[in-house]
């Protein structure tokens, strides 16, 4: 039967029954009518806050822009810039505003800073003789009162089109908040849309991509929803459950997250998931909310509505039992989800169960493998490999794995299985590989990859080359000896360039990837923009008298191999 609440579970229902009076969860009250909407279009919006993205839950809202960029971006309030900040991926050029009232405010992936700003930018560029700066400012260094105009809209960084990305931030605490619970609403009449459920027959084991699973298809529309072939669906001891669903606006068709999941058994709300605020060092257990092994074997979102032990995310308001329901009577019971969007438009499905009692499974200790607790550190080690997990990585218990596989051609390891990919981590984990005898000279330039491509920085230490992945999976060690690569596009060596706006060169690198690059006409050092999505440098020609002049370029990967282009050019 389902287990019986507590009566701590029972006053968290009755606080989370008077939070829905209001339409939808909040654990506190947001200013209302304080901060204005950074943009003069109408607020449509491309991505939502909450939104699940690879590896991360989106932490702001994607304000379109008409597919262009050079709008005026505002001041959402009176305040003072407090950080600023300029990068090749991420949000490229960033913003961010402290406001009186506790709370800042991030816009990223401008075009252009106001005039102020982009002085203290290049200031400090030329000074630390870097593209890439982030510094913060004293208060009455440059402040702003609602509606200036700060910036110009754009699309620099890891943007994949034109749009403004705003935040609002707790400054204290720093943890992103959703912007529409503070007013700046999105149009939005339409409920969320539930696609699919999963069934998750957990048994005695912790989920895992062994769990057996069950997906069904949904139908409906308009808020109300009924699985496409109805069926009564067996179900016997520890169980979770799932839901595949999104969101779109009355504004745009975009397909954004939804606000909040609510699951019932026979009336009583045993989990509930809210997207209000979240850490930034709790984004990536996004891989911990889904299910993670669904994800990469279907690139589909499942949303498990059942918590691992081991998650210390925020967005779990209230459960019971973590959401996994024992299922042992040999009844019927009703399965209900509550899907809202942060407007409070509703949807609903409703399932029913047949339980029976558990015929029992294997427990985790029985299994192959080296149990790893998720609340202790773990270690394991051999003569060739070390795998350090500190404590509070795991989300669960798991039967820790390893196999040596054939080695690669040109490389200096075996092929280290370090457990499986489908096992997702919080946070990094050391990993020590012993490199063959044959690696010699090279021990500088070994790093550890795996075999999805993705480079580790990594150290050589003891004997041992040293890193800290994120993802268990497949590793072995390679040499990197190869300088990056400079390809000019408009400079060579006697290069007339009157009326050229800039210098322009593509880089790029092989392997553990470009570290730093510098620029210097006439030996002074000069500003190159490093595009993320062109990987092309551009000098702007900014003031440079006329006449014949040197360019040299210098790039430096991870490894510390150079390559070096020089030119001389007439201006």
């Amino acid at each position: 039967m389902v287990k019986k609440l507590s009566a701590t579970s029972l006053l968290l229902l009755c606080v989370f029954s008077g939070l829905f009076a209001q339409g939808i969860i909040q654990s506190r009250q947001y200013p209302q009518n304080f901060f204005r909407y950074p943009l003069d279009l109408s607020p449509v919006t491309a991505g939502t806050f909450g939104e699940l993205r690879p590896n991360h839950f989106h932490s702001g809202l994607d304000f379109k822009t008409n597919q262009t960029t050079g709008y005026p971006v505002h001041a959402a309030a009176d305040g003072y810039v407090s950080r600023l900040r300029v990068e090749y991926g991420g949000f490229g050029h960033a913003i961010y505003i402290t406001h009186p009232n506790g709370y800042t405010t991030v816009y990223g992936h401008i075009e252009k800073f106001s005039p102020e700003m982009e002085r203290l930018i290049r200031d400090t560029q030329y000074k630390k003789q870097n593209f890439e700066v982030d510094f913060k400012l004293q208060p009455r260094v440059v402040q702003v009162c609602q509606g200036d105009i700060i910036a110009l809209s754009g699309n620099a960084g890891a943007s994949e089109g034109p749009h403004l990305h705003f935040e609002i931030r707790d400054t204290k605490t720093e943890e992103t908040i959703n912007p529409q619970l503070f007013g700046l609403t999105i149009p939005d009449k339409i409920p969320p849309t539930i696609y699919a459920i999963g069934i998750y027959r957990l048994g005695s084991e912790p989920f895992s991509e062994q769990t057996p699973r069950q997906f069904l298809g949904v139908s409906g529309a308009n808020g109300h929803y009924h699985l496409t072939k109805p069926q009564v669906i067996n179900v016997s001891g520890q169980t979770g459950f799932g839901i595949t669903a999104n969101d779109v606006t009355s504004a745009s068709p975009n397909h954004n997250g939804i606000y909040s999941v609510e699951e019932k058994v026979d009336g009583k709300t045993v989990y509930t998931f809210t997207i209000e605020r979240f850490a930034f060092d709790q984004t990536h257990a996004i891989n911990a909310y889904i299910d993670y092994p669904e994800f990469l074997r279907t690139r589909r979102f499942v949303q498990k509505c059942f918590i691992p032990p081991g998650s210390k995310i925020t967005l779990y308001p209230q459960s019971v039992n973590r959401g996994v329901i024992n299922f042992n009577d040999d009844a019927l019971h009703e399965v209900q989800y509550i899907v809202k969007d942060v407007a409070g438009n509703t949807s609903t499905l409703n399932i029913s169960v047949k339980s029976t009692p558990e015929t029992g499974t294997a427990h985790l200790s029985n299994g192959a493998g080296t149990l790893f607790r998720y609340n202790q550190v773990n270690q394991f080690s051999n003569a060739k490999v070390k795998v350090i997990v500190p404590q509070g990585n795991l989300y669960d218990d798991i039967n820790f794995t390893y196999a040596m596989l054939p080695q690669r051609p040109g490389t200096y390891s075996a092929v280290h299985r370090i457990h499986n990919r489908y096992t997702t981590i919080n946070d990094t984990y050391e990993l020590w590989i012993k490199p063959d005898s044959t690696i010699g000279k090279y021990t500088n330039k070994a790093v550890i990859l795996n075999t999805d491509g993705v480079c580790e920085n990594t150290t050589y230490e003891d004997g041992y080359l040293k890193a800290k992945p994120r993802t268990f999976g497949d590793y072995f060690v390679k040499v990197d000896t190869v300088a990056p690569v400079i390809m000019p596009i408009n400079i060579k060596n006697g290069a007339i360039l009157k009326k050229a706006r800039g210098i322009f060169c593509r880089i790029s690198d092989n392997l553990s990837g470009v570290k730093s690059f510098s620029a210097k006409i006439d030996g002074v050092w000069v500003l190159m923009i490093r595009d993320y999505k062109t990987k092309i440098l551009t000098y702007n020609f900014d003031g440079l008298s006329p006449g014949k002049h040197q360019f040299e370029l210098i790039v430096t990967d991870n490894k510390d191999n150079t390559t070096r282009f020089t030119a001389g050019f007439i201006r």
